[in-house]
């Protein structure tokens, strides 16, 4: 067993944990990763509650009583899936508390319906956190293009946010410009900025995925020795971006007033590719300022295999660019790979909220009191 987790924490790596159940908090498993994985914070997903909530395990009391009520189905998705955020912020409320508001952070995603409508995803936010009512949770908002205007809108209002399904360079550079945006917006309303925390989850397995695919259709040796190399070079020169942005003027201006950072968050850290080490978009991507947002499977492997060799990422821009260059030179389109992949996020989250609809719905009917 080696102490790689507590390496990468060492290199100014924060690990969170991508998954939450209300099994994993009442059975002190969730206390338990905190102190012995170097676990600081938690990240949701409608697919994470989708599978949560319909396997069951602790939801029974509650779904009971909101049945009883006889609530809406999207009311009893929220008041289960805040309920689980909650406690969950509470058993990390001291990373928090140690962290300056830092770490000891649970995210949690505004319905993805909404993920093309500016408005109504600020609302939903504003939501969110009065229902939720903790000061270490982070609203989720996906950087579609609806998505950038709600993110400078709601950092603007004081509600820290963790912008997710990232996967282009120039949407990073528009979400890193919305939260400083965001950021002015809050100086002009004399809030404190000192309070206002951000992650942007930039995307890494899933971009490998998509162009090892088209990668594998080409069929050339070229081609072949190309595989695997795309998401982290794409990572990497997120990570040239975000250290453009925050040595820019316009940034020192927001820091001398107190402002924090947004950190890149690298998410879709587990391999999907079997040929490929269980580690790879962890080892490879250790750099000072960020969090590394990890399944269960990926937390455990890192610990038992991962090799921490330091900062992988500085002086690896030339490279990362060269490699994403020889992927086009093959005639894969990275804009069209992007923009397929959010496409393709959306949809995905969409599909698992609607899941969640029709078995919460499904729950509610079958624990429904009788009539007389």
């Amino acid at each position: 067993m080696t102490d790689a987790l507590k390496r990468l924490s060492e290199e100014g790596v924060a690990i969170w944990l991508d998954d939450l159940s209300r099994k994993r908090i009442t059975s002190g498993n969730l206390a338990e990763l905190m102190d012995q994985q170097h676990v600081v914070g938690v990240t949701t997903n409608p697919t994470i509650f989708q599978k949560a909530i319909s396997e069951g395990d602790g939801y029974e009391t509650q779904l009971t009583d909101l049945a009883a009520r006889k609530v809406t189905v999207e009311e009893a998705i929220r008041m289960i899936t805040t309920a689980d955020v909650r406690d969950a912020a509470d058993i990390l409320r001291p990373v928090y508390d140690a962290t300056d508001g830092r770490d000891g952070r649970v995210s949690i995603e505004v319905d993805p319906r909404l993920a093309h409508d500016t408005r109504a995803t600020v609302a939903e936010a504003k939501q969110l956190a009065w229902l939720v009512d903790r000061p270490n949770t982070l609203i989720k908002i996906p950087a579609t293009e609806a998505g950038i205007p709600a993110i400078a809108e709601t950092i603007g209002l004081g509600i820290s946010v963790n912008v997710t399904l990232i996967f282009s360079l120039e949407r990073y550079r528009k979400v890193m410009d919305a939260f400083l945006t965001g950021l002015e917006k809050a100086r002009e309303r004399g809030l404190d900025l000192s309070k206002i925390h951000s992650v942007a989850s930039f995307f890494v397995s899933r971009v490998d995925t998509e162009i090892d695919k088209r990668i594998d259709a080409l069929g050339t040796d070229e081609a072949r020795a190309l595989r695997g190399k795309a998401a982290i070079a794409n990572a990497r020169l997120a990570y040239q971006a975000y250290e453009e942005v925050f040595s820019s003027e316009r940034w020192s201006a927001l820091e001398r007033e107190g402002a924090n950072a947004q950190r890149p968050l690298w998410a879709s850290t587990g391999v999907k590719d079997k040929a490929y080490k269980a580690t790879m978009y962890v080892d490879e991507l250790v750099a000072p300022n960020t969090v590394n947002t990890m399944p269960e499977a990926t937390l455990f492997a890192t610990e038992e295999q991962g090799e921490i060799r330091g900062d992988a990422v500085a002086g690896t821009y030339e490279q990362a660019r060269a490699d994403l260059d020889a992927v086009e030179a093959l005639g894969i389109a990275y804009d069209d790979v992007v923009r397929l992949l959010e496409d393709e996020g959306v949809d995905k989250f969409e599909a698992s909220w609607n899941d969640l609809l029709k078995s919460t719905e499904a729950e509610l009917q079958r624990l429904a009191p009788s009539e007389g």
